[in-house]
């Protein structure tokens, strides 16, 4: 039987996923698992998974689903009443959905040893490594989301900690905010797990890098304001909470979740971004690191 399991969203939620691919195999050990996704490139090299492709991939129809045994893995678990709700984590969410046990289970990020070897060689620092992850999410107009990206001045406070004792790898789209004495990392999925793999520190928010991170075992430091670790989180990492709001957000527009994650303006519950972090419990986890 095929079984075909298809995501939708960023990347993050497919890297999250492959935890779920883990709990369908265990229970359908004798199928087929196709994944269908936007980043395919997060299931290579996963023995679980038999083939990821993408959506709208010519001819699926023909390939995987006609005259064949089928079972589709389709449903939006952010829809689920126990996600919308923070009841408990995606994962276990997810899983449930399709009544597969939830035993646990991880995200994981394998890389063979041609890649190791082969980056290894393109990668080389004079000092090293720090990941910090400032800005999640893609093609909005507001490129801060204050709902979930670092505060600059949260930012800059850390580079400027620890910029003499580390290179500073600053991973970001081109179009989002640069920060100074950083080097700038645009690479592909694969490069970047190596190099998380390979830092010694990482500063993180709630974004691909820190489900890669977990699913590397790289215990971080990771940033949350709206979203909840429990939902979206991992306990390998030292998850640092906002600091209670201070003002009462306009709530407006909100339905299924109290805020809009890209940072609606009006929705914002400080009086100033300073208040949103501590920064000094910030500065204390990474040196815990």
């Amino acid at each position: 039987m095929n079984i075909i399991f298809s995501i939708s969203g960023g990347l993050g939620k497919s890297i999250l996923a492959t935890a779920v691919c883990q709990a369908i195999k265990k229970k359908y050990t004798e199928d087929r698992l196709i994944v269908v996704t936007g980043y395919p490139e997060a299931f290579q090299n996963l023995p679980y998974v038999y083939m990821a492709v993408r959506h709208n991939e010519d001819y699926f129809f023909e390939k995987f689903v006609e005259n064949q045994e089928v079972k589709f893995f389709a449903t939006e678990p952010y829809m689920i009443t126990e996600h919308i709700l923070r009841k408990e984590h995606l994962i276990e969410t997810w899983c449930k959905m399709y009544d597969v046990p939830y035993n646990g289970e991880l995200p994981e990020v394998p890389l063979n040893e041609r890649e190791v070897t082969f980056f290894s060689h393109k990668y080389r620092f004079e000092k090293p490594i720090m990941i910090l992850q400032t800005n999640g999410g893609g093609g909005h107009e507001i490129k801060y989301s204050w709902a979930r990206d670092m505060p600059m001045s949260v930012a800059k406070v850390i580079v400027e900690q620890y910029r003499h004792q580390y290179d500073i790898l600053h991973i970001r789209r081109e179009d989002q905010f640069p920060l100074e004495h950083t080097i700038h990392i645009q690479d592909g999925y694969k490069q970047i797990a190596f190099l998380i793999a390979t830092s010694s520190k990482r500063v993180l928010i709630d974004s691909f890098c820190q489900h890669m991170a977990a699913g590397l075992r790289k215990a971080s430091t990771v940033l949350w304001i709206v979203n909840t670790p429990k939902v979206f989180g991992y306990e390998i990492h030292d998850n640092i909470l906002s600091n209670p709001e201070t003002i009462k957000p306009d709530l407006r527009n909100a339905s299924f979740g109290k805020y809009n994650i890209v940072g609606a303006l009006h929705e914002f519950p400080y009086e100033t971004e300073t208040q949103i972090f501590n920064i000094d419990k910030i500065l204390s986890s990474i040196d815990s690191q």
